[in-house]
């Protein structure tokens, strides 16, 4: 199977900046990988906050869609972005101690790979840049559920 070609800045971009790549667990590194533009991310304003993961989102539509046709795949591995804006989702108005930030990535990862109602139904049923991306950003919207309510009741 054919990998995203990093040359190109539109797979560069859908491959998480080359994380994606990795041999195995390419979903655990692109996640891993998005921590590190979360951190100057998670001082902005919530308003401006929310307003990169949107832009991200819509910019991940077209290229995460992109890169999969040149593929000629549904949603191959190396597609990471989606990762990126899901774990950032999950990790939003979360204190920044070590504990919130392990327990939003692993939250995340959980339900990325687990796939409950509706994300499973998403993933499989809806194509293109907007499949890949859903399935992740309702990843994420499960994991910062249940992080703030976690927050709450601790």
């Amino acid at each position: 199977m054919a990998k995203p070609d990093i040359r190109n800045p539109i797979h560069l971009i859908a491959a998480g900046f080359g994380s994606g790549l990795a041999p195995r667990a390419p979903g655990t590194f692109g996640t891993l990988a998005a921590l590190i533009p979360w951190w100057p991310l998670h001082f902005l304003s919530p308003w401006h906050y929310w307003i990169v993961i949107a832009l991200g989102f819509v910019v991940g539509i077209y290229i995460c869609g992109k890169t999969a046709h040149d593929l000629r795949t549904h949603d191959h591995g190396a597609i990471v972005w989606d990762e990126f804006i899901g774990v950032w989702i999950a990790l939003a108005w979360l204190p920044t101690n070590g504990v919130w930030i392990v327990a939003g990535f692993v939250l995340f990862r959980l339900f990325d790979i687990w796939k409950p109602w509706p994300i499973r139904w998403c993933d499989r049923n809806i194509h293109g840049g907007l499949g890949i991306m859903l399935d992740d950003v309702l990843a994420g919207a499960f994991a910062l559920v249940l992080l703030q309510a976690a927050r709450t009741l601790f």
